[in-house]
Formats: structure tokens, sequence, C-alpha cells
């Protein structure tokens, strides 16, 4: 069985996560992304505010001693949210479920929000497995495919 295991991201991770965030199949899927993905001086410039916020949480995944993606939880609009990146190559291994889990018992305060594009159905059945309902849906325009789309808002009570 393979080791797994959520840590603080630290800084020597931030070129492993800058290319899984760039990813052009993992950024169309995700579609609220950065404006540019490759603009890495705009890609540090958030992980250096991110990471200096008291009131964030963020997590490097790590299985088997490899980053395999990033999982994190900030304020939003009054309430906790969450959010998470996997590797495309690690895509369909349970991953993310894992993660959410385990990020889910470091954080106590309920409910927890989170979003997800409507058609995002590996993300969707991730955050329905860790309990999370579909509370509403909004349009908004998703920088990773250039467009307005519809995002759902599910809510952990």
């Amino acid at each position: 069985m393979s080791q797994f295991a959520l840590r603080p991201v630290e800084a020597s991770d931030l070129d492993a996560i800058f290319e899984q965030m760039r990813d052009p199949e993992s950024v169309r899927l995700a579609a609220f992304t950065a404006e540019d993905p490759n603009d890495r001086g705009a890609f540090d410039a958030h992980m250096a505010t991110v990471m200096s916020s008291s009131e964030n949480r963020l997590r490097a995944i790590v299985r088997d001693s490899q980053l395999v993606g990033t999982i994190a939880s900030y304020p939003s609009e009054g309430a906790t949210e969450v959010t998470y990146w996997i590797d495309r190559g690690c895509w369909g291994q349970g991953i993310a479920t894992r993660a959410l889990g385990l990020l889910l018992e470091e954080i106590s305060l309920r409910p927890i929000r989170a979003r997800a594009s409507s058609d995002n159905a590996g993300s969707l059945r991730v955050l329905e497995k860790a309990g999370f309902h579909a509370v509403g849906t909004e349009l908004s325009y998703a920088p990773g495919r250039g467009a307005e789309i519809e995002e759902t808002i599910l809510e952990l009570p």
C-alpha cells in the first residue's frame, strides 16, 4: 500500500506545482484558473500571498514521497471554501478523495463550501463522496476556457 499524506506546501514544491497547474487539459477541466497559467511571475506572487496568510491552509498532497497535487482551504464570502488540484497523471486514482478526507479532518468549522465547473463530473463526485451537496449554480467567467460557464456551488453542513 502506498504512503499518503498532506503536509504544508514548501518553497521547494513551487516548481512542480507550477507545472501541474499549467497543464492545458487540467486548466480546461478546472476552468476557474489563473488568467495566464504560463505566467510564472503571477503564479509566484499568488503563491506568496496564499502561503503568507494565516487564514489559508495550503497542503501538498504526497504519495510515496512524490508531490501529486495540492489542497487548500481559505475564507471566501464569510465562509470557508476548499479547493484542490491533482496532477493529471494521477487522475482517477482516488487521490482527491483521500486528500479531501484528510483536510476535512483538520477543519472543524462547518459549513464548508466548494465550487466546480458543472461539467467536471470527477470533481463533483469527489465532493459528493465527502458529503457535500449542491446548493446552487452561477454563471461566471472561466479563464481556463475563455468563456462564461456554469459553476456548481456545494456545501458540507
